[in-house]
C-alpha cells in the first residue's frame, strides 16, 4: 500500500474545525497526518483529537524536539498520544535549530548526534518498562508508570551523512526535508545503508518526507513564497550545510552572503530559480502529483504534504487548504 500524507493541522484552520477534513482525507486515501513544531503548535496535542475522529489514519510527530523537553517528559507524551491512538502514532524526533532551541526556548543546543542518539535509547529502554538512567541525558532513574500493549515506533529527522546513519542504525525510520526528488536517492541510501548494517531490514525502513506544495499557476505568488522560505532557512547552519553537501553551496552563496551582510531584501531577490524549481511542488493539480509521486519514485515511502500559501486572506487561506487536501488526493 502507498501512503500518502498531509502536514496536521492544516494552517488557517482550527484544529476543531479538522473533525471533517480528517474524515474525507480518510476516505480519499490519505493514510498519515503528520504534525509539525516551529512557532504555531506543539507536535501531540494537535495529535489526540484526531485520532478519536478517525478509524485508520496514522500519525506522527515530525518532530518532536529533543532538546526543549525533558526525556520524560517526552516519553510520558508519546505514551498519552499513543494510548489515544493504539497502533497508529509515530514518534519523530530530531535535534530541530538553534532558533527554536536557542533564541525561542532558552536552552543550549549541544551535541545534537548524542543527544538524539542517547535520546533514542531512553525511549527504547523506557518503553520496554525498564528504569532507565542515562548520564548523558542527566536522568538519574525513571520508570514510565503506564505500560504499552506496542510501543510506538520511533523515527529519527535526519539532513547529513551521521545522522542519516543514524536513523538507519537506530530508528524504524527517517524524516526528512527540504530536497528535490533527484536528491531522495543520495540521502536516502545512506540510512538504509546504515539499517541495513544493523539488520534493521531495509526494505521495511520507512521514509517520511515533508513536500513543500505551492499548488498555483501563479509565477508571481510561487515566486513571493518561495523565496522567503528559503532565504529563511538555507541562510541557517543546519540548512545551509545540508544543501552543500546535496551541491547546491554555489548557487545559494550570494543569497547567504547579502543575508549575512544584513540586506534581507537583495539576498530575497538572489534565491536562485532552480534552486526554487527543484524544492517546490507547484503547478496544477496533475503537475503537483507527478512531482509528488517521482519522491516516491526514488525512494520516499510517506509523501507528506505541506501546503504553503498561495492566497493572503486568512479567512480563505483555511478554505483554500481544505480544498487542497480532496485536490492533492492520491490518483
Amino acid at each position: 500500500m502507498q501512503r500518502w500524507g498531509f502536514t496536521y493541522p492544516l494552517d488557517a484552520v482550527p484544529i476543531a474545525a479538522h473533525r471533517e477534513v480528517l474524515q474525507q482525507a480518510e476516505s480519499l486515501g490519505y493514510t498519515d497526518a503528520w504534525t509539525a513544531e516551529v512557532d504555531q503548535l506543539d507536535g501531540f496535542v494537535p495529535i489526540a483529537p484526531a485520532a478519536l475522529w478517525t478509524e485508520r489514519m496514522r500519525f506522527g510527530t515530525a518532530i518532536a524536539n529533543v532538546f526543549i523537553r525533558g526525556p520524560a517528559l517526552l516519553a510520558q507524551q508519546a505514551a498519552a498520544v499513543a494510548e489515544v491512538a493504539p497502533g497508529r502514532f509515530v514518534l519523530g524526533v530530531g535535534a530541530s535549530s538553534p532558533a527554536i532551541i536557542e533564541n525561542w526556548n532558552g536552552m543550549e543546543m549541544r551535541r545534537p548526534l548524542e543527544r538524539v542518539r542517547e535520546t533514542v535509547a531512553f525511549l527504547r529502554q523506557v518503553f520496554a518498562g525498564e528504569r532507565a538512567a542515562n548520564e548523558t541525558l542527566g536522568v538519574r532513574g525513571f520508570r514510565l508508570g503506564r505500560r504499552f500493549a506496542d510501543p510506538p515506533p520511533i523515527f529519527i529527522a535526519a539532513l547529513r551523512k551521521k545522522m542519516l546513519e543514524l536513523a538507519g542504525s537506530e530508528g524504524d525510520g527517517v524524516i526528512i526535508n527540504w530536497l528535490g526528488p533527484d536528491d531522495v536517492p543520495k540521502v536516502v541510501s545512506v540510512a538504509r545503508e546504515a539499517a541495513t548494517r544493523a539488520g534493521r531490514g531495509a526494505d521495511a525502513f520507512e521514509v517520511v518526507c515533508r513536500i513543500f506544495v505551492i499548488p498555483t499557476d501563479n509565477d508571481a505568488i510561487v515566486q513571493a513564497v518561495a523565496r522567503r522560505a528559503i532565504a529563511g532557512y538555507m541562510t541557517t547552519p543546519v540548512y545551509s550545510g545540508f544543501q552543500r553537501w546535496l551541491g547546491r553551496g554555489e548557487a545559494l552563496a550570494p543569497m547567504q552572503e547579502a543575508w549575512a551582510a544584513g540586506d534581507r531584501q537583495q539576498a530575497t531577490a538572489l534565491v536562485p530559480e532552480q534552486v526554487i524549481e527543484d524544492l517546490f511542488v507547484t503547478g496544477d493539480r496533475n503537475a503537483c502529483l507527478d512531482k509528488i509521486e517521482s519522491y516516491v519514485k526514488n525512494g520516499v515511502t510517506v509523501p507528506v504534504l505541506s501546503f504553503l500559501p498561495a492566497v493572503l486572506d486568512f479567512k480563505e487561506l483555511g478554505k483554500r487548504n481544505m480544498e487542497l487536501i480532496k485536490e492533492l488526493a492520491p490518483r
